[in-house]
């Protein structure tokens, strides 16, 4: 696997939530997110909206390392099951990895698991792939 430099640094939004790259290859990225106060619904638990914004930031840069150049990308779709809780304090990791990366689109599968290997989330999202504007 070749490791994939990204162009600056992660986008603002997931600067906000506090995540972290830890791989970046053109087959896999993983990240890590620290659930804080924040990020918590009423129950005390990491809200469903961050474990889908971490996951697909995770899937749009998988999908950002593998465009040609200029091109760009966008979310078309995105489906997630939660599967267990994830508390104030626990670090939770996320990987993201191809199903399909096409001309058009790229499919990516993001789970997010506890420390213990706890599955909380299985993300499965569609990117479109804007092509770079003809010179």
């Amino acid at each position: 696997m070749t490791a994939v430099r990204l162009k600056g640094q992660l986008p603002g939004f997931a600067r906000l939530m506090g995540m972290a790259l830890t791989i970046t290859e053109l087959d896999r990225i993983q990240g890590t997110l620290e659930v804080r106060e924040e990020l918590t619904n009423g129950g005390g638990q990491i809200h469903g909206g961050a474990l889908m914004a971490f996951a697909d930031t995770l899937g749009a840069i998988g999908t950002m390392v593998n465009l040609g150049e200029g091109a760009q990308t966008t979310t078309m779709e995105s489906k997630t099951n939660f599967i267990a809780p994830g508390p104030v304090g626990m670090t939770l990791t996320g990987e993201a990895t191809p199903i399909h990366r096409g001309r058009t689109t790229m499919i990516w599968q993001t789970r997010i698991t506890r420390p213990d290997g706890r599955l909380v989330a299985l993300v499965t999202q569609t990117q479109l792939v804007i092509p770079a504007p003809k010179a």
